[in-house]
């Protein structure tokens, strides 16, 4: 199965849930900036489980998660999870 890298993005409205995220996020992934994480070589697999851990904590209502795969040394903003929609991956 082939590894990717991931851009983790969030916004959430609660300070207890924000922690929560935050700890689950950190145990992956590298944070970048304060709501900004890098995930490096993962494979869908993995990416699936991380997203169902984290959805168990977010309120879908209220926060915002995107993640965007990095592909070719950049960044693809064209396409993100949006919790209204399907999941997408490049």
């Amino acid at each position: 199965m082939r590894k990717k890298d991931f851009l983790i993005c969030y916004d959430i409205s609660d300070e207890k849930r924000l922690r929560k995220i935050a700890k689950i996020i950190e145990q992956e992934a590298m944070r970048i900036q304060r709501s900004v994480y890098f995930y490096e070589q993962v494979n869908k697999k993995e990416l699936d489980v991380l997203i169902k851990t984290i959805l168990e904590v977010l309120d879908e209502k209220l926060d915002d998660l995107r993640i965007y795969t990095i592909k070719n040394k950049g960044i693809s903003l064209g396409k993100a999870i949006d919790l209204n929609n399907s999941l997408i991956l490049i």
